[in-house]
């Protein structure tokens, strides 16, 4: 029975840190109030820094950071929920190999322990990371991820292209990889928007749509629509 929030990002608009988050955050945790943070897609901040920011959003929660335990497997090992912030995809990846979690973070999910990411933290809930908007800024040993689900994941879609901006838009980009992934779909989510998986059931929640790219094509997904497809067998 597994409980994933993926949220696209970390603020909508100009809200406060986590603002929008708060509610979903609290529904999907329950009475949970003791959380692991795996702060490593954090790049230019420090780490104590970051378990301390989102410490600072999530007052009602006991946050305490995986860089702060001895052993990162026990502590996974024991969490009662575990939260992943956003920054950058491949490092928060390259980081997750190197302390050997992958398996282990799949298998305690898999298994019924409540899982929340934004931002990068979401990305990795896909097949691969290769449709992260992120630089490239370290080798992670495989773009392999979570594969929490039959897809991959674009958080922060935007449609919108700046006035005399003349580089690839988002749909471009991600057209690129349905071009040469054309069996792969790619749930792209607005910033404030989040993909829910729990149990057998997968939603998109939010006041904002978003898209399904499949091949050539380009459909709307609305709060609340069914997309328990995308979840593979």
């Amino acid at each position: 029975m597994r409980h994933i929030l993926m949220l696209s990002s970390s603020r909508a608009a100009d809200e406060p840190y986590l603002e929008h988050a708060k509610p979903m955050i609290a529904e999907h945790l329950g009475d949970i109030v003791d959380v692991v943070f795996i702060p490593y897609a954090g790049v230019t901040m420090m780490l104590d820094e970051y378990t301390e920011k989102v410490q600072q959003a999530l007052p009602s929660l006991n946050v305490k950071g995986l860089h702060e335990y001895a052993d990162p497997k026990s502590a996974i090992s024991n969490a009662k929920a575990v939260l992943v912030g956003g920054g950058n995809t491949f490092h928060l990846l390259y980081q997750l190999y190197a302390f050997e979690l992958i398996t282990l973070i799949q298998q305690r999910v898999n298994t019924g322990m409540p899982y929340i990411g934004w931002s990068a933290g979401s990305n990795i809930c896909g097949e691969t990371i290769r449709t992260t908007n992120d630089m490239p800024i370290i080798e992670p040993p495989s773009f392999n991820a979570l594969h929490f689900l039959a897809a991959q994941i674009n958080p922060h879609y935007t449609d919108y292209q700046p006035p005399g901006h003349n580089g690839e838009t988002r749909d471009q980009r991600l057209a690129e990889f349905t071009q040469l992934n054309p069996k792969t779909p790619v749930l792209a989510i607005r910033e404030g928007t989040a993909l829910l998986l729990s149990g057998d059931n997968l939603s998109l929640k939010g006041q904002l749509g978003g898209f399904v790219f499949l091949g050539s094509d380009k459909h709307p997904i609305a709060a609340g629509d069914d997309l328990k497809q995308y979840l593979g067998v």
